[in-house]
């Protein structure tokens, strides 16, 4: 696992966007997998704002989802697809076409979320996956105690969760219960995991995942068993690290030709 402090968020985006940008120019039709939330919207638009220069051409490039809402109706504003729409494949030039992702209304769930997990596969893998961290470790919706083999299945949110993401609906009562998400091993297939962190919310939880033990109360602690995992977090989201200034460090020395 690589661990990169960066200053704040904006260079954390700027950071992970040219990353993005450098596989694309690599593999044109790479399949790029997004998170939803606050955190990553600085990424987006580093990218987009790459793209609008003609610094990369994106128009071959793949977008998946990593969880969806169960229950939202179509169209909803706040289902995760429509938020990646919006804020991720409009911006980037992209149609509809060039989206994957798990049916939130489906009567029968199971049967969708092992319907998106042969679809990733299907569609060659994850070339690189967004990933966030919850206040309690979690990635995607994998809640702490989620199993680590786990792979794209319904899960109940814990009141933490549903109240951290409050903020984007009219009140707590409209935020689902149930999630489809992508399961722990379903993420760990990705050939490049790259998480973001920022602000001091993050800072306990970002330690645990990085420097404790690979454990199901810490979702995101999976990270350390991945070949090609990068975490980036600001300085405020660092603030716990015993390692800080080892991983400060290792960056600074880390050769150019190596990327992130």
């Amino acid at each position: 696992m690589e661990v990169v402090i960066v200053p704040d968020a904006r260079a954390g985006g700027e950071l992970i966007a040219e990353a993005i940008a450098a596989l694309v120019r690599r593999k044109p039709d790479a399949l790029l997998g997004v998170a939803t939330g606050s955190t990553p919207l600085p990424i987006y638009e580093a990218l987009a704002a790459k793209v609008r220069a003609g610094a990369v051409d994106a128009s071959r490039a793949r977008i998946c989802q990593l969880d969806e809402y169960v229950g939202l109706p179509a169209g909803h504003p706040e289902s995760y697809r429509s938020v990646v729409l919006r804020e991720v494949v409009e911006p980037l030039g992209l149609g509809e076409d060039s989206f994957l992702g798990p049916d939130g209304t489906a009567q029968d769930v199971p049967a969708a979320c092992e319907a998106y997990d042969r679809a990733l596969g299907e569609a060659g893998g994850v070339d690189l996956q967004l990933l966030g961290i919850g206040t309690d470790g979690h990635i995607g919706f994998n809640e702490p105690c989620s199993s680590l083999a786990s792979r794209t299945r319904i899960k109940t949110l814990t009141q933490q969760t549903r109240e951290d993401n409050a903020r984007f609906f009219d009140s707590l009562d409209e935020v689902p219960h149930h999630v489809i998400t992508q399961g722990i091993g379903t993420i760990l297939e990705a050939r490049h995991l790259v998480l973001l962190a920022t602000g001091e919310g993050k800072a306990d939880a970002v330690a645990h995942a990085v420097e404790g033990p690979v454990a199901a109360l810490v979702p995101a602690s999976a990270l350390q068993l991945h070949p090609h995992a990068t975490v980036v977090v600001d300085e405020a989201a660092a603030a716990k690290l015993k390692l800080a200034d080892y991983f400060r460090a290792t960056y600074a020395a880390k050769p150019e030709w190596q990327g992130l």
